[in-house]
């Protein structure tokens, strides 16, 4: 098994990958540095977004090693509920990551699986 990345060091390289790529990536939330579960918002500057969760263990199969995600609230929502959604994880685990990433594209600059 791989050692996971430490949380500061992939939200780092997810900000550099997405402002290369032209689009424009912020830090919302910072979290706990050594392995705060990391949260994406993907903004398609339309009014809508989607939201990038950790998967759970149990959707990877035999990838359990290896980081992958999930879209907690479909392929498509409003900010509104995007805002709710983080609020419900903060009250659950203060030390969570929170990355916005604005792309017209909806481009999440991830290369794990979501699953």
């Amino acid at each position: 098994m791989t050692p996971r990345l430490k949380s500061a060091i992939y939200v780092s390289a997810l900000i550099r990958r997405a402002e290369a790529a032209g689009a424009q990536a912020y830090l919302v939330r910072r979290g706990a540095d050594e392995a705060g579960a990391i949260f994406i918002k993907v903004s398609r500057l339309d009014g809508t977004c989607y939201v990038l969760s950790p998967a759970q263990r149990a959707m990877l199969g035999d990838e359990a090693g290896g980081r992958a995600w999930t879209r907690p609230l479909g392929e498509a929502a409003d900010e509104a509920k995007a805002a709710e959604y983080f609020a419900r994880q903060l009250r659950f685990d203060p030390d969570i990551w929170v990355v916005e990433v604005e792309d017209a594209q909806g481009r999440a600059f991830v290369d794990e699986p979501i699953v």
